[in-house]
């Protein structure tokens, strides 16, 4: 191999391996995605049992009822649907109905959403940015 063949290998090799390196980092973050639903998405674009997604809207009113230990079960509502939602663990001490949520989780069998993580706004002036988006497009959000 002459001098100029063996740099153009060591910069093919380099390529390769760069490129692997980053198909292997796309494909692992890839598996870690939760892509974000309102209910009303759901409608359109129905998910597969056991996929994880994030589930956003406002907490229903009256829809929340406390079970066995740390169990609650409640509603997100994007003000035409709602999904009924379990969570089995403490939830943050501003979740209340009529307000912000997004839980994070898959759908059971039952059709009923699962959440193992559940995130309120944490001061008067916050809404997560992606439910805050949705309400105001189909004019459930009010800012005041």
């Amino acid at each position: 191999m002459t001098r100029k063949q063996k740099r153009l290998a060591i910069i093919a090799g380099a390529l390769g391996f760069l490129g692997a390196a980053a198909a292997l980092t796309l494909y692992a973050l890839g598996q870690q995605t939760s892509y974000f639903y309102m209910p009303g998405d759901l409608e359109e674009r129905p998910v597969a049992s056991g996929q994880r997604i994030r589930l956003g809207g406002l907490v229903e009113k009256g829809s929340i009822a406390h079970g066995d230990d740390t169990q609650v079960r409640f509603a997100v509502t994007d003000g035409d649907h709602s999904v009924k939602v379990t969570y089995a663990g403490i939830l943050p001490d501003l979740f209340r109905e009529e307000q912000g949520v997004v839980t994070e989780g898959a759908f059971g069998a039952d059709q009923v959403f699962v959440a193992d993580t559940v995130l309120a706004k944490h001061d008067e002036n916050y809404m997560p940015k992606e439910v805050a988006d949705s309400l105001k497009e189909k004019g459930v959000w009010n800012e005041n």
